[in-house]
């Protein structure tokens, strides 16, 4: 359990550094690129972190109880 929470962390330590050099490369490229849209990405990536947790800290079919 504890091995599966630590690969957890370093997929979206990965991720999160592959969503950055993006949006790093496409700012130094000079494509313009709303704050807005920056922020909504993030908040997308934060939601699907926590979803994955959910699942993976909660038994096999678990996770569909908080959808009820």
């Amino acid at each position: 359990m504890i091995e599966s929470i630590i690969w957890f962390l370093i997929y979206v330590c990965i991720v999160a550094g592959v969503i950055y050099l993006v949006l790093y490369v496409l700012g130094v490229l000079g494509v313009p690129i709303p704050p807005k849209v920056v922020q909504i990405l993030w908040v997308i990536f934060m939601l699907i972190c926590l979803l994955l947790l959910v699942r993976l800290l909660l038994p096999l079919a678990g996770g569909h109880h908080l959808l009820r």
